[in-house]
């Protein structure tokens, strides 16, 4: 079983909201939530230490995020902000989070900085019997940049661990974004020009193609797409959230890496667990079809990674049915390899593509 590598996982978020404790089992917090409120509004988590011993997930990038005050889901929903300077708390706060983590569960979680402690985690995940456990690695990803009022403030977000940035998770002072179409602003270009002296990887995840595009242009570091399945899967989605072509072929031509979302209302245009379309109308095959149209596009299996946006905004309720939890994600090996992948093209895919670029890009 190839090591797994989930390009994006809402932790701190899900922590500070709905109070989950991931190192409990699955199970334990799924009858903990049964008949609340939280099942309505995310689903039942598909995340666990537990799961991701099992489905060999050695390193996740674990996201800082909140909410712009203006697409709050519900009246008394927390972890919104309407000024930089409550973004700033709300991300330092999740930060906060993901160190306590580290210090208090450290057999358990544990933040990568650097390529050392890359190299340091892997050896223990390469050397361990199958029956041991493990820490997961953190990787510290932003999602959404308004947390950086100032860009002098990246330094002290570089010195605490963040490693990539994504400007935008809708429509930012620095880019459009998802539901909110535009360029980069000229506060955009001054950010991307700053974080690429930290050498900071950037996320295009959630920027609108014309900011993404001028981004591919003008940002002299890394660029990955952490979490973005393709459009032309989707046509008539209504959204500008998935990467086109364009996109695609952009980062891949920067040698970066695009991670594939199982999130069925990003597999299937129109479904919507709101309007009670069931999970089996999108089977995890299609994951794969959109997996394959990235390698298809690159011309190899080296630039399609997986990003799961676990437990972001959905839950069981809304994957493909083969998934109980995030540990399954191993049975695109077999869907691979019966398309005529190699067994080393799926270890690239679940898990490779990701490690190349970190032991490339981290400081």
């Amino acid at each position: 079983m190839p090591i797994l590598v989930d390009a994006h996982a809402d932790i701190a978020y899900n922590m500070l909201k709905y109070g989950r404790d991931y190192t409990r089992p699955v199970s334990e917090t799924r009858a903990l939530e049964a008949g609340s409120p939280i099942i309505k509004e995310n689903g039942d988590t598909l995340i666990s230490w537990h799961e991701y011993q099992r489905g060999r997930v050695a390193v996740i990038f674990a996201t800082l995020f909140a909410s712009p005050l203006r697409f709050r889901s519900y009246e008394t929903e927390p972890l919104v902000y309407k000024t930089f300077d409550e973004a700033h708390k709300l991300y330092s706060d999740q930060l906060d989070v993901y160190h306590r983590m580290q210090d208090s569960v450290p057999d358990k979680f544990t933040i990568l900085a650097s390529k050392r402690d890359l190299k340091t985690h892997l050896d223990q995940w390469h050397s361990s019997t199958p029956e041991a456990s493990n820490p997961v690695g953190m990787i510290i990803l932003m999602e959404g940049a308004e947390a950086i009022r100032n860009i002098r403030e990246l330094e002290m977000w570089h010195e605490r661990g963040v490693r990539l940035i994504g400007p935008a998770w809708v429509g930012t002072r620095y880019c459009g974004g998802w539901k909110e179409p535009g360029p980069l602003t000229d506060d955009g270009r001054k950010l991307l020009s700053a974080m690429s002296d930290f050498n900071f990887t950037l996320d295009l995840s959630h920027m609108d193609e014309r900011a993404a595009v001028e981004a591919l242009d003008v940002y002299e570091g890394p660029i990955v797409g952490t979490h973005a399945n393709c459009a032309a899967l989707m046509p008539n989605s209504g959204t500008n959230r998935h990467f086109t072509d364009r996109i695609i072929e952009g980062v891949v031509a920067r040698d970066g890496v695009v991670g594939v979302v199982p999130f069925n209302s990003y597999l299937k245009a129109g479904w919507s667990r709101e309007k009670d379309h069931p999970r089996e109308e999108v089977p995890l095959d299609v994951v794969a079809d959109h997996i394959d149209h990235i390698c298809q596009l690159a011309g190899d299996s080296l630039h399609a990674g997986i990003g799961s946006d676990f437990d972001g905004g959905f839950g069981l309720q809304s994957v493909p049915p083969e998934i109980d939890t995030v540990a399954d994600l191993q049975k695109l090996v077999s869907l691979l390899r019966s398309r005529g992948y190699s067994e080393a093209d799926a270890g690239n895919i679940l898990g490779g593509n990701w490690l190349a670029r970190l032991k490339r890009d981290l400081p």
